[in-house]
Order: C-alpha cells, then structure tokens, then sequence
C-alpha cells in the first residue's frame, strides 16, 4: 500500500513522495509470520506505483543477501585489511567464492562450505584444479 497523504507530515525527509508499508508474510515449520515495514522515497507514484515499489524492494534485499553472506559467513567484517586495493580485491574474490559456491547445488552457502571442508577434492574441482591423486 502507498500513500501521499503523509507526505506534508514528512518535512524531516526533504523530496519525499510518497509513504509505504510492506507486509512479509513467511511461513517456516507450518507456523506463519507476518512482518511488517514502512518505506519513504523520493520516487513519485507515477514513476514508481506499488508494484514497482515490491520490485525494488525485493532486488534491495537480493543485494543484502549477498552482503549477508560476505559478512557473516565469509567473514568479510572480521577482515582487518584496510590498505590500498586489498580490500577490494577480497571483496572481489569473496562475491567469486559466493557465486561459486551457489552453483554447487547445495541448499546454502555455509551448507557447501562445510562440504568443500570435509571434500577438499570437490573445492579443487570447483576451481577446475586438478587433485593430488590425478596426474
């Protein structure tokens, strides 16, 4: 749902058009549950109607998904390499790994880790590297 209508209340946030809730509904072992979320942007709702607004909501939480993975399960808060392009290439390297990683066919990135930990023959095979026992 959107609105205009507290656009005038909104002088804090200077450009604001327009005001929206979003509804999650998720359900996880038979038992749903319900979030819900208020949204401001400075998009118009010509320019941008709900089913717009779903759209970029949905490609936001796409990218914080990755990131997600980056931080937590790759560690890349925990990185104390700060200094010129290092930290760029590990970002690099770790969205790489992300990607790889999906592609294994596993349910989660952290679930094909831990595969790759106890096969350390199926991570150099994802990274088309031949293992100790081939020639």
């Amino acid at each position: 749902m959107t609105t205009t209508w507290l656009n005038e209340y909104l002088t804090r946030w200077p450009g604001v058009q327009q005001a929206f809730r979003l509804e999650r509904r998720r359900q996880m072992n038979r038992k749903e549950t319900v979030e819900v979320v208020y949204g401001i942007t400075s998009l118009s709702s010509v320019a941008a109607p709900p089913e717009v607004l779903l759209g970029y909501t949905r490609a936001h939480w796409g990218i914080e998904a990755l990131h997600h993975i980056r931080d937590v399960t790759l560690g890349e808060d925990r990185c104390r390499v700060r200094r010129g392009a290092a930290p760029r290439v590990l970002a690099s390297l770790r969205n790489v790994v992300a990607y790889l990683l999906r592609r294994t066919g596993h349910p989660s990135v952290p679930a094909a880790i831990r595969h790759m930990v106890a096969q350390t023959e199926s991570a150099l095979a994802l990274l088309k590297l031949p293992t100790s026992n081939s020639e």
